[in-house]
């Protein structure tokens, strides 16, 4: 089994001394020696994250987070699953599932970006087979939503100007297009839909009658996932004070999207009406092009909730529209509470090999410091340590006021207000988010 369960910072891992920050002894006792002699306390964990490591340039990020804005601060406990391409080809993905199976048993996870390999990269990576999307096997094993949120920073400003609040977009974790069977179609024929029901009845209705070449694509979707699907966002809506917005294209596709529709609204009718009511929340229904329009005059602030293959598409607009991909979370919920954090984007490929190549990056990190920062915040919830989500908190907080002192990476650069930046590379700008948290803590 291609795991490794340890707590992770203990003698085998070392600081460095980073700028005018003391290095950062490790001692039995969960204290920190720093090199002038005082002593802090690290902030003690009582239950693991589950932590999946990943891909490319957010495998170097991930790793820098760690050693300069985790490690010098809590007695970090995680049990860790490397879901990188190499080691998933090892262990056949079975890593995967197994990583799925311990976010059950711990409740929270934290996941790099991972890369779901087409046939170029069997090509590159010389796999054994084209595995995959890690992101789309947990979410079948967990049966989650995703919920994706953009981070607002003053001086970054969203392209669509009406937009004043955030807009979480609640995507659907399971079938369609992401379950598909596919088809080539060679030559003239029949295609049918056929159903065989388990005593044997059959019930066909032709697809299309094709002439010549062309494909099919055949999908699918559970009553039962859709309704977790709908709890998780009527919960989840509720949590955030927001209202709930859902769209499908009903008027087309009667059943498959009428079927999300009518699910919604019934366990809106006998589970939650009163709860929105009594919160002032409100639940509407819309196509999704009557909803694409109202979104983009809206002044934002609401919960979105979407499909499978629509939610991983707008979330990628919405993410972009409001100033950069690198600026969204992702946190996925299951119905019985258990969340898995991570960066909406990426592996970030180019700018891994220019990396490879030792040119300079100027990589944005903030999603990704946010993936972390909303795990540890959820396990101090969930274990009852406010230390733990005081420390998010305040992570948090020097991640965007390091940008909004002008300390930036070249995409926000780019797309900026503020005048005079200072373009930070990948590393620099960890670092200097590392000043201002130590400022924060006093430290």
């Amino acid at each position: 089994m291609q795991r490794k369960s340890k707590k992770h910072g203990d003698s085998d891992m070392t600081f460095r001394n980073i700028r005018k920050v003391p290095t950062i002894l490790r001692n039995p006792a969960g204290k920190n020696d720093t090199e002038e002699g005082v002593t802090m306390s690290r902030i003690m964990m009582k239950t693991p994250l589950v932590e999946m490591d990943g891909d490319e340039m957010t495998r170097i990020i991930w790793k820098m987070i760690k050693d300069d804005l985790l490690l010098p601060y809590i007695d970090l406990k995680t049990e860790y699953y490397d879901l990188g391409l190499v080691k998933r080809d090892e262990t056949d993905d079975r890593i995967t599932i197994e990583a799925a199976e311990a976010t059950k048993k711990y409740g929270v996870a934290v996941k790099c970006a991972t890369i779901t390999p087409n046939a170029a990269r069997v090509r590159e990576y010389n796999l054994k087979a084209m595995y995959k999307s890690p992101n789309g096997t947990i979410r079948a094993a967990l049966d989650g939503t995703v919920f994706r949120a953009p981070i607002l920073v003053k001086g970054i400003d969203p392209y669509v100007r009406t937009w004043k609040k955030p807009i979480i977009m609640a995507r659907h974790a399971y079938g369609d297009v992401y379950k598909n069977v596919e088809y080539r179609v060679e030559g003239p024929g029949t295609a049918e839909l056929v159903f065989t029901d388990t005593d044997g009845k059959e019930t066909r209705q032709v697809i299309h009658q094709f002439k010549g070449p062309g494909v099919l694509q055949g999908l699918h979707n559970l009553d039962a996932s859709i309704e977790g699907f709908a709890r998780s966002c009527f919960a989840y809506a509720l949590d955030q004070k927001m209202d709930l917005w859902f769209s499908t294209k009903d008027t087309i596709s009667k059943i498959y999207d009428g079927n999300f529709k009518e699910i919604f609204e019934k366990i809106y009718e006998n589970e939650y009406k009163e709860k929105f009511e009594a919160a002032g929340l409100e639940f509407f229904y819309t196509l999704i092009d009557d909803a694409v329009a109202r979104v983009m005059r809206s002044e934002g602030g609401f919960l979105w909730a979407l499909k499978n293959y629509d939610g991983d598409v707008m979330s990628d607009m919405m993410a972009t529209s409001f100033g950069s991909l690198a600026m969204m979370t992702s946190v996925l919920v299951s119905p019985t509470g258990i969340y898995e954090y991570e960066a909406a984007h990426g592996t970030v490929q180019r700018h891994y090999y220019k990396h490879l190549k030792g040119e300079t990056t100027s990589t944005n990190s903030v999603a990704t410091i946010f993936a972390w920062t909303g795990a540890l915040r959820k396990r101090g919830e969930l274990d009852g340590i406010s230390e733990l989500m005081d420390f998010a908190d305040k992570l948090e907080e020097a991640t965007l006021e390091t940008i909004e002192s002008g300390k930036m990476t070249g995409d926000l650069a780019l797309i900026t207000n503020i005048e005079n930046v200072e373009k930070l590379d990948t590393e620099g700008f960890i670092l200097a988010i590392r000043e201002t948290l130590d400022k924060k803590l006093g430290v």
